[in-house]
């Protein structure tokens, strides 16, 4: 009997046509004295039973069944539970209430009563092979690795006809009750608390269950630490960094794995009926589920960090970005392997949750096109690195420098300090110009004398730019052009083009500084100046002796 059902609303059908043909030589087993078998009968497809059901007589099995259940689990009132056992005289006043009172403790653990099943005619069932007035409503463990029939006879006292438990089966209580293994708490613990509250758990068990959770986890936490400390012992042994490191991250879950073992280790002592039982086993094993996939959702830091700084990682930017991205999916499956688990974990079907995600990723690719769309673009940022964290960047028609690549979107700190968000699945189809990845940069420049210089100074001022910036210890030897470049309206132009081998571009601007005034010097040097915009005027008079007009 599960946690003793409360009463359904009546609403079981009487059968309108039932045939049933005596089959003869087999007869059914008897509970112990009794007397007079009836042949077992074979049933036979019968139309269908009327939809509309008729009232449940009081004198039936069930409506008996059903009066026990609501006094004796519901009510505990034992003494007017007593009158559906039958009892010998001298018994009926002492021990009635208390057979009541163990009856229900044996059904509630082994015996589930379906009141479905219990027939609902007056007579009792006639096709269940047992003699008139006698039926079965289930079997309990016998403790010898057999079943003891419960059965119910039909019997009368001063309020009228019923049906009560036979004496047979009240003989048995006695021993049922005494290998219950929470015979301990039903003989002291209060009555009262002995009642059912909600869910199905008696009110004593509801007040301890708070303090198995507060003892669990206090040596959860103790187990915990001490496991860790006695684990940081062994690695701190070994060569390698990483294993103390994801020690370090995992403390917490050792502390609720221990937990969840205390708990299962204490839950016993609630005596808790099956199906409770089973539920809070449930909850327990989803719990280490998720510990498990708690302690993997962390290890994932752990190992990408050690990744990193691996050679062949640390000095490669484009190998610490794929990384970055690869850390992010994995703890995307990580987080969907998680919830698919623990779901199985607390019995829901995996191949039922499998087939909703699937309908789930088609409502998920109509609905999240743009989710999608980011989560590939960064796949494609991540397999042909244009860039990465820490580059200097131009993107369409603002540059700055990259912050963060994430799944959905990448950052970048423009240059008057705002953060740009711009959509992976946009990003990767924009025109992007990554000056980090530069060999090199380009020094030009125009120098302009003035129109007063002569071919020897302008020889002299080429000559020198040329020398000055070969000296410099970081320029481009294989490109270095100072040439005179055109005769302008208001200057003599000479082109200055270079590179200088760096990628910094704070030392690119020293260098470009070093190098202008190496310009000024030579200029001065050669005795000419810089040229400025001007534009000389020559005014013609008129011819002498010939008067203007």
């Amino acid at each position: 009997m599960r946690h003793l059902e409360a009463p359904w609303p009546t609403r079981i059908a009487l059968l309108l046509s039932t045939t049933v043909l005596l089959a003869g030589g087999a007869s059914a087993q008897l509970p112990p004295g009794l007397t007079g078998a009836k042949p077992a009968a074979s049933p036979v497809p019968t139309p269908a039973p009327a939809s509309e059901p008729a009232p449940e007589p009081a004198d039936s099995p069930r409506a008996s069944a059903r009066s026990f259940i609501e006094l004796a689990a519901r009510k505990g009132d034992f003494e007017g539970a007593a009158r559906y056992l039958q009892l010998p005289a001298a018994e009926e006043a002492s021990r009635g209430p208390e057979l009541a009172r163990r009856l229900r403790a044996v059904l509630e653990r082994h015996l589930d009563i379906d009141l479905d099943a219990v027939s609902p005619l007056p007579e009792g069932s006639p096709q269940d092979g047992l003699p008139p007035g006698v039926d079965k409503v289930g079997e309990v463990p016998n403790g010898r690795g057999g079943q003891d029939p419960v059965f119910v006879v039909r019997s009368r006292d001063a309020a009228g006809t019923h049906w009560a438990f036979s004496r047979q089966t009240v003989s048995r209580v006695d021993g049922w009750y005494d290998a219950l293994p929470d015979r301990w708490v039903r003989d002291w613990m209060p009555e009262q608390l002995q009642l059912y509250g909600p869910a199905g758990l008696m009110w004593w068990q509801w007040l301890a269950l708070p303090a198995l959770l507060v003892l669990s986890l206090a040596l959860g936490r103790v187990l915990g630490v001490f496991t860790a400390a006695v684990l940081h012992r062994v690695v701190r042994r070994t060569p390698t960094e990483w294993d103390e490191r994801l020690l370090k991250r995992i403390s917490p879950v050792l502390s609720l794995l221990w937990a969840v073992a205390a708990a299962a280790v204490l839950l016993p002592w609630l005596a808790l009926l099956p199906d409770a039982s089973r539920a809070v086993r449930s909850l327990l094993g989803g719990t280490v589920t998720i510990a498990v996939f708690w302690a993997l959702w962390r290890s994932v830091d752990v190992w990408a960090q050690f990744l990193m700084e691996r050679p062949w990682a640390a000095d490669n930017p484009s190998a610490r970005s794929l990384l970055s991205v690869t850390r992010n999916l994995a703890k995307l499956f990580v987080g969907i392997g998680g919830v698919v688990a623990t779901l199985a974990a607390f019995g829901s079907p995996v191949a039922t949750v499998l087939a909703g995600l699937g309908i789930g990723g088609l409502a998920l690719a109509f609905g999240a096109q743009k989710t999608i769309e980011n989560l590939f673009g960064s796949i494609a940022l991540a397999a042909d690195q244009p860039f990465r964290v820490g580059d200097f960047v131009k993107v369409e028609d603002f540059t700055g420098n990259v912050e963060r690549i994430g799944m959905r979107s990448t950052q970048i700190r423009t240059l008057d300090r705002t953060l740009v968000s711009l959509p992976n699945g946009k990003l990767a189809d924009m025109r992007i110009e990554d000056f980090a990845s530069r060999d090199r940069i380009r020094f030009a420049a125009t120098v302009g004398l003035v129109y007063g210089t002569s071919p020897a100074q302008v020889r002299r001022v080429i000559d020198g730019l040329e020398a000055m910036l070969r000296a410099s210890p970081r320029i481009w030897p294989d490109t270095v052009v100072a040439r005179l470049l055109a005769l302008s309206p208001s200057s003599l132009e000479v082109e200055v083009l270079c590179w200088f081998q760096t990628n910094d571009f704070g030392e690119f601007r020293d260098l470009r500084q070093e190098a202008l005034l190496g310009i000024m010097r030579i200029v001065e040097e050669a005795g000419t100046t810089f040229a400025y915009p001007t534009r000389t005027v020559h005014v013609v008079g008129p011819k002498a002796g010939k008067a203007p007009a």
